[in-house]
């Protein structure tokens, strides 16, 4: 490979570039991703292993090489058997970056956008409670399993009748794929992290947080208390939405058109992270 330039004794070829490039990303997204959670310290440990073991085997320390690799593959596996959540959480980022996005075929259907928003408005009028996710490019099969089985069209009354307090399937989220509610009354688990548990969030609110932090899912929250609406997306809540922003919100996170969004490439990359 041509070489572009020494450093010392080093030549520095165009490949090499490119390795140090892509190491820098995925740094950076499993920094940025674990940045204030228990998972941060654990990470930083093993790196610590790791550079201590090239360390060593650079100087020849034979002994403590290979005690410093061994400790590193079992931190390692346990980095990967403790912190699921966080893994998956990663991956969900990587899928919902515009770079993959190319790649993925993702049907924008405005008159979801419309149906949504008026179901909950009619929600947050009458007082009553709602947990809505809508699917994006990542399979929620598992979530969907844990639910009931709908498999019927997306109006908006039949969204406000499945959340009418007495409903059968009222506990619980609904999940949305492309024009359809495929189940109800799904659960979902709450994360014991600190920034998910505030006085301002309720339990629904903390579930839409915590499944969206882990998955490419736009989830909608109705409060029965306060009749707020709230749209958690990568784990952010975003509250207090009225019947414009909500439709815009929705808007840009389920049919907008990146052909005709003229920033650029990198920077939409920057922004969507």
């Amino acid at each position: 490979m041509f070489e572009l330039f020494k450093i010392g004794f080093i030549a520095v070829t165009f490949l090499d570039l490119v390795d140090i490039f892509i190491v820098a990303v995925i740094t950076f997204y499993i920094i940025k991703l674990l940045k204030g959670t228990v998972a941060s310290q654990i990470f930083y440990g093993l790196i610590a292993i790791i550079l201590l073991s090239v360390i060593a085997q650079a100087i020849n320390l034979k002994a403590l090489s290979m005690i410093l690799k061994a400790v590193g593959e079992i931190w390692l596996l346990a980095f990967i058997i403790l912190f699921q959540p966080e893994i998956r959480r990663f991956l969900a980022s990587f899928i919902s970056n515009p770079i993959f996005r190319m790649f993925m075929k993702h049907k924008g259907n405005p008159g979801l956008v419309e149906v949504l928003t008026n179901a909950t408005l009619a929600l947050s009028a009458a007082g009553h409670g709602a947990l809505i996710i809508v699917e994006r490019n990542y399979d929620l099969r598992q979530l969907i399993e844990s639910g009931t089985s709908v498999d019927a069209k997306v109006t908006s009354m039949m969204l406000r009748s499945i959340f009418v307090p007495g409903s059968p399937l009222h506990d619980g989220a609904v999940v949305i794929r492309d024009d359809r509610i495929v189940a109800a009354r799904c659960s979902i688990p709450f994360s014991k992290e600190e920034h998910f548990n505030t006085e301002e969030t309720g339990m629904r609110h903390r579930a839409a947080m915590t499944h969206s932090s882990e998955y490419d899912s736009i989830v909608i929250v109705v409060s029965e208390e306060t009749r707020i609406i709230s749209v958690a997306e990568k784990g952010k809540l975003t509250r207090g939405l009225t019947r414009e922003s909500l439709t815009s919100y929705l808007t840009r996170a389920l049919v907008k058109d990146d052909s005709k969004d003229k920033t650029p490439f990198l920077k939409r990359i920057l922004r969507d992270s």
